[in-house]
């Protein structure tokens, strides 16, 4: 968005319910009648809904459902996540997008926002289902000081954030637990999923690249086959619409809050709020863990015994005999 119309917007945002005269806008701007007329227009293209009369001013009377930076800043409080914002229209992978930033420089809490995805991916290869203009695709950069063996245990603490996020948007009367790894669940059928991509330098993080898809106002049923017996969205589960804008900046502050929290005590200060969300332990599960690169994956079925200080998922497979899975695919069977 054009400076000149942001300056505008921020104008009319102020002004509330009141009317602001295009010769106030005008000489506030330094621009003529002419150039305040054109940037209105630039913003009602863009969706806005401003009323004008002549020699009455203008007034903001509605803003579109797009996750513009302007109004994602308008109300977000966070000091330093998603305070620099690229949104796209559409793009292949928010991930993609944020690591070439990261690698040219971004600074850390630099987030990419897209519309819609045409190759949002999860983790293990995976696709991410992305249509346009319903969820919420973020990816942002993060330049933490962390130890390289440490990194598995960021994932759990963003999903912690996501977790407790959808549980305050969902509301009461709704489950919401985290799957191990990455997974958000409401009422056992996923809603979100996290995907972490890093850069590293000898055995620190150099950057990394968090990016968190959520299922927010598509219609379950509009899931591939291959989703939907197991995905759905909050306005699915809970039958009412999803403001994507609140639920961004809700996002971004507890997200901002839980990574702080991470940054002064790792993993273990944020380990009582993951396991609160975490109901696996006890449970059946099989999971296809994956191996060192090149290694075939080996499928490991037991019960579920909880999560090791690193991360690890426990995985009790005979009386007494402990698996710890480092990264895999888990199936819960009862």
């Amino acid at each position: 968005m054009k400076e000149g119309a942001a300056r505008i917007l921020v104008a009319l945002r102020r002004a509330g319910p009141q009317a602001v005269s295009g010769e106030s806008l005008s000489e506030n701007l330094g621009v003529s009648r002419a150039q305040v007329w054109k940037y209105v227009e630039a913003l009602r293209a863009k969706g806005y809904q401003i009323e004008g009369e002549a020699g009455g001013g203008y007034r903001l009377t509605g803003v579109p459902d797009r996750l513009f930076p302007e109004e994602i800043h308008a109300s977000l409080a966070t000091h330093w996540l998603a305070r620099e914002i690229r949104h796209l229209d559409t793009t292949d992978s928010t991930n993609r997008i944020a690591l070439e930033w990261a690698r040219a420089g971004a600074p850390h809490g630099a987030t990419v926002i897209a519309e819609g995805q045409t190759a949002g991916r999860g983790r293990l290869g995976r696709s991410f289902f992305s249509p346009p203009y319903l969820n919420l695709y973020s990816s942002s950069v993060l330049r933490p000081s962390l130890a390289l063996a440490e990194a598995p245990t960021l994932i759990l603490a963003a999903a912690v954030a996501v977790a407790e996020v959808v549980a305050q948007s969902a509301g009461a009367g709704h489950e919401v637990e985290i799957k191990w790894p990455n997974d958000v669940l409401i009422d056992g059928l996923k809603t979100s999923g996290i995907l972490m991509e890093l850069a590293a330098e000898a055995s620190r993080v150099a950057f990394l690249v968090l990016g968190i898809g959520v299922n927010l106002n598509v219609d379950r049923m509009a899931f591939p086959d291959d989703f939907r017996a197991s995905a759905t969205s909050l306005r699915s589960a809970t039958g009412r619409f999803v403001d994507r804008i609140s639920f961004a900046r809700g996002l971004y502050h507890e997200l901002e809050q839980v990574l702080d929290a991470f940054e002064k005590g790792g993993f273990q200060a944020l380990r009582p709020r993951f396991e609160q969300r975490f109901r696996m332990p006890g449970r059946a599960v099989r999971v296809l863990e994956v191996g060192s690169r090149g290694a075939a994956p080996v499928e490991t079925a037991g019960v579920c015994r909880g999560i090791d200080a690193d991360g690890a998922l426990l995985v009790e497979r005979r009386a007494g005999e402990i698996s710890r899975v480092l990264a895999g695919d888990v199936t819960v069977l009862r």
